[in-house]
C-alpha cells in the first residue's frame, strides 16, 4: 500500500486526507498556513462538515494521519502526492492557478525518487499536461516523476460519504505505473464495486467541469420554468415532478428556488466559460452565459418580490432571514445566494436580521452590518417580512402559529419551495413561493 501525502488542507484537502487515512493509508498532509496545520493536528476542522471532525480525531489518534509544513518532508515520506489546493475565480472568470503552480514549484525540487503527483483541483483542460512538463523539468527525478488527474466530486454536507463511497472514480493517466498506483490507493472502494474510469489527462480534467456545468444547467432550467410558471399562473412543483419521471431527465436537482451558489458551481461554470472562449467554442460560451444569468436572476426576483410584499420599498422594514449558508449542512457562505439577497435588501434600507444554525460567524465577518440572532424566535421578533433562504430542516419544522405571535406582519417568502405552504396559510400567513400561484 503506497504512502500518500495531501497538499492543501482546505475543504477538499483535509477531507481527502482524513478519508484516505480512514481507508488504512499512512497520510502526511501539508499546508503553508501554520494556523490551519496547528488546528488540524489538534483535531479541529476549520469548517463545518458533518462527520469529518470525529473521523479526523480518530485517524490522528491511530497515527495514520499527520501534518507538516515541510515540502522536503512530504517528498521523502510519500510515493503518491495528491494536489488539493484552491483554484479561485480570477478577474475575468478564469481559474486562478497560482496556488497550483506554487505548490508544485515547492514540491518538485525535492522529488528525487520515482513518484506520482495526482491533481484533484478543478483546472482548465490542458493544465495537467503543461504542469507535468514543468514538474519533470524541476524535479531531480525527471521523468521518474509522473502526473495523473483524479477529479473530485464532493458535495458539501456529504463530503465524507462522497470520499469513502464515491459514485465513480475517474483517473486521467499517462502510464501503466500511474494507473497501478492509483488502483492500489483506491483498492478498498474498488473492491466494493465503485466504478473506475481510466482515460487521458484532458478528458479527466473535463469530467469535473462538464459535470458541474450540466448540473448548473439543470438547476437554471427548472428556475427558468419557475419564471414561466409565475408569468402564466402554472405551478412549478408538479411540473418538476412530472419532468422527473422521465428517465432521460430524472428528479434529482430539478428543484426550483433561489439558485445555486457556493465555492464550486458558480466558479466552475465561469471558468469553463472562459476556457471555452479561449478555445473558440462559442456554443459553450453562450450556453453557460445564459445559465449564469438565469441563476443570478433568481436573486433579483427575490429582492423584487420583497419590495412588492413591502408595498414598493423595503426601506425601514424589518426583514428576518432564515439561513445564510449557500446550502444546508454547511457553514460555507461563498457566493451564497441567501446572503447576497440579505446584503442587497440591507443596501436598500431594510433592517435585516439573520439566523443560521452554523454559518453566522462566517457571515458576520463578511457583513457585520447585518443583525445576527441566536434563535428563530429572536430573528423574527417584530419582523415585517420573513424570508426562507436556506433549506435547513430546522426551518421546515417551524410552527407557523407560534412564529406568528412574534412578528409584526405575517408575510413569508419561501425561496426554496420546501415549506408546507398550506400549513402556513392556515396559520394566517401570506405565503409567497417562487414559481407557484
Amino acid at each position: 500500500m503506497p504512502r500518500v501525502t495531501v497538499i492543501g488542507t482546505g475543504y477538499l484537502g483535509l477531507t481527502h486526507a482524513v478519508c484516505l487515512a480512514d481507508l488504512g493509508h499512512e497520510v502526511l498532509a501539508i499546508d503553508v498556513d501554520a494556523e490551519k496545520v496547528a488546528k488540524a493536528a489538534n483535531g479541529e476542522a476549520p469548517f463545518f462538515e458533518p462527520g469529518l471532525e470525529p473521523l479526523l480525531r480518530k485517524n490522528l489518534e491511530s497515527g495514520r494521519l499527520t501534518f507538516t509544513m515541510s515540502f522536503a518532508e512530504i517528498a521523502d515520506f510519500g510515493e503518491v502526492h495528491f494536489l488539493c489546493v484552491g483554484t479561485p475565480q480570477g478577474e475575468s472568470g478564469q481559474a486562478d492557478l497560482s496556488y497550483v503552480h506554487a505548490a508544485l514549484d515547492s514540491l518538485a525540487p525535492h522529488l528525487r525518487a520515482p513518484s506520482l503527483i495526482v491533481g484533484k483541483s478543478t483546472v482548465p483542460v490542458g493544465t495537467a499536461r503543461r504542469v507535468m512538463h514543468r514538474v519533470q523539468a524541476l524535479a531531480p527525478g525527471g521523468r521518474q516523476v509522473d502526473l495523473a488527474w483524479n477529479p473530485e466530486f464532493l458535495r458539501e454536507g456529504f463530503a465524507v460519504q462522497d470520499s469513502l463511497r464515491p459514485d465513480r472514480i475517474v483517473l486521467g493517466v499517462t502510464s501503466d505505473r500511474a494507473e497501478a498506483l492509483l488502483r492500489a490507493v483506491y483498492a478498498t472502494p474498488l473492491a466494493a464495486g465503485i466504478p473506475l474510469l481510466v482515460m487521458d489527462l484532458e478528458t479527466a480534467e473535463l469530467v469535473k467541469v462538464a459535470a458541474n456545468a450540466f448540473l448548473a444547467t439543470k438547476i437554471s432550467f427548472i428556475n427558468a420554468m419557475a419564471e414561466i410558471c409565475e408569468a402564466s399562473g402554472a405551478d412549478v412543483i408538479p411540473l418538476a415532478e412530472a419532468l422527473g419521471y422521465d428517465a432521460r431527465i430524472g428528479r434529482r436537482y430539478l428543484s426550483p428556488g433561489l439558485g445555486f451558489g457556493g465555492g464550486c458551481l458558480p466558479k466552475d461554470v465561469r471558468a469553463f466559460r472562459a476556457t471555452a472562449a479561449d478555445l473558440g467554442v462559442d456554443s459553450v460560451v453562450s450556453l453557460l452565459t445564459t445559465v449564469d444569468a438565469v441563476n443570478q436572476g433568481r436573486r433579483d426576483r427575490v429582492v423584487a418580490l420583497a419590495r412588492e410584499t413591502a408595498g414598493g420599498s423595503v426601506a425601514g422594514k424589518r426583514v428576518a432571514a432564515l439561513g445564510v449558508a449557500f446550502k444546508p449542512n454547511s457553514d460555507d457562505i461563498r457566493d451564497s445566494a441567501s446572503l447576497a439577497v440579505c446584503a442587497r435588501l440591507a443596501a436598500e434600507g431594510a433592517i435585516v436580521s439573520v439566523h443560521d444554525p452554523v454559518a453566522m460567524p462566517n457571515a458576520a465577518k463578511r457583513y457585520p452590518e447585518l443583525g445576527y440572532a441566536r434563535s428563530v424566535s429572536e430573528v423574527a421578533q417584530g419582523a415585517d417580512l420573513v424570508l426562507h433562504l436556506t433549506e435547513w430542516s430546522d426551518y421546515q419544522a417551524i410552527d407557523p402559529a407560534a412564529l406568528a405571535r412574534v412578528v409584526a406582519r405575517q408575510v413569508i417568502i419561501d425561496t426554496r419551495c420546501c415549506l408546507d405552504a398550506a400549513l402556513w396559510s392556515d396559520a394566517g400567513w401570506s405565503v409567497h413561493v417562487l414559481g407557484r400561484p
